[in-house]
């Protein structure tokens, strides 16, 4: 699908304009936004805006790493939002230059609809040009990432609290996935935050260079969003390891408990094995109190290693 929208020479916005009448009419700027397009669509990009093959291929081939490339009159860039519920990286292009911008994505992109609607509507079109449209979607794309990584933090203190009781598999498995999470917001944001940093410095791009400020604040954004993210993925690496460590201290305490058991019964069962044997001549056997000595000497040998076991500190 392909809207246009553009604004003619006396600032009057026409929406879906035949895209060839745009490139060769007289207008101060367009938009052309592809959505899922099509083949004969795609062909658009070739004749009649006359897009570098390069440039084409990387809007078919998706998934490619936040980028910009200098043409003769425009300048290519890839970009990645995220979507809210699986946090997989959604790529949108655009073609910048002073007199268009050209959007192509294959998902729906909500800061593209949104700015697409306020530009349409606005009472007060002079403030828009192509710098500005780019702006407020990249804008917009960056904000989108913060409820991603609050949302992150968020599950990151549940699992950290515990506070519906859950085992430590089911505690592990949780961060594991979190984890998991955010890497694919690091391999999203620092990309996009090195994007910027390119923009800003760059002495190509005069329409951007005039709103220099608001895509620092962008740049700002994402230095504040590699710091949350880093920092959520120390403390997931520090709540792994605590449950880790506690795992191992409650595996020892119950193989201290178990070898302190043992020990205790060994000499026991060294004293039964002895008088269990089967000989005739055993005096003890025929002695009629041989019995209870028996009985009391192994009390006593497991009391006396029990209390000498609690004063070695090995109950504790």
């Amino acid at each position: 699908m392909i809207k246009t929208l553009a604004v003619d020479q006396n600032g009057r916005l026409a929406i879906d304009v035949d895209v060839s009448n745009l490139v060769k009419g007289n207008y101060l700027w367009y938009w052309i936004d592809f959505y899922q397009p099509d083949d004969n669509e795609i062909e658009v990009l070739r004749d009649p805006l006359r897009f570098h093959p390069l440039a084409i291929e990387d809007c078919i081939y998706t998934l490619q790493r936040p980028k910009l490339d200098y043409y003769e009159d425009y300048t290519f860039f890839v970009t990645q939002a995220l979507n809210e519920e699986t946090l997989e990286k959604e790529e949108i292009n655009f073609f910048l230059s002073e007199h268009f911008i050209v959007t192509f994505h294959q998902q729906p992109a909500h800061e593209i609809h949104e700015v697409w609607k306020r530009v349409s509507l606005s009472l007060n079109i002079e403030k828009w040009n192509p710098s500005q449209i780019f702006y407020d979607v990249l804008d917009k794309m960056v904000d989108n990432y913060f409820p991603l990584v609050y949302q992150i933090e968020d599950k990151l203190n549940e699992i950290d609290e515990n506070s519906k009781g859950r085992t430590m598999e089911v505690l592990l498995e949780d961060l594991f996935d979190t984890r998991h999470d955010l890497l694919s917001l690091r391999h999203t944001i620092t990309p996009m935050r090195d994007l910027v940093y390119r923009i800003i410095n760059s002495q190509r791009l005069n329409g951007i260079q005039v709103k220099i400020v608001y895509f620092s604040d962008i740049h700002d954004h994402l230095l504040k969003l590699t710091e949350m993210v880093e920092a959520n993925r120390e403390l997931a690496s520090d709540i792994r390891d605590s449950y880790i460590s506690l795992n191992s201290h409650q595996t020892n305490h119950v193989m201290k408990v178990l070898t302190v058991i043992t020990t205790i019964f060994m000499p026991l069962t060294f004293i039964a094995g002895i008088y269990g044997m089967n000989f005739q001549h055993m005096p003890e056997l025929t002695w009629k109190y041989g019995y209870f000595l028996i009985l009391g000497l192994m009390i006593l040998v497991g009391v006396g290693m029990s209390l000498w076991f609690k004063k070695k500190g090995w109950f504790k």
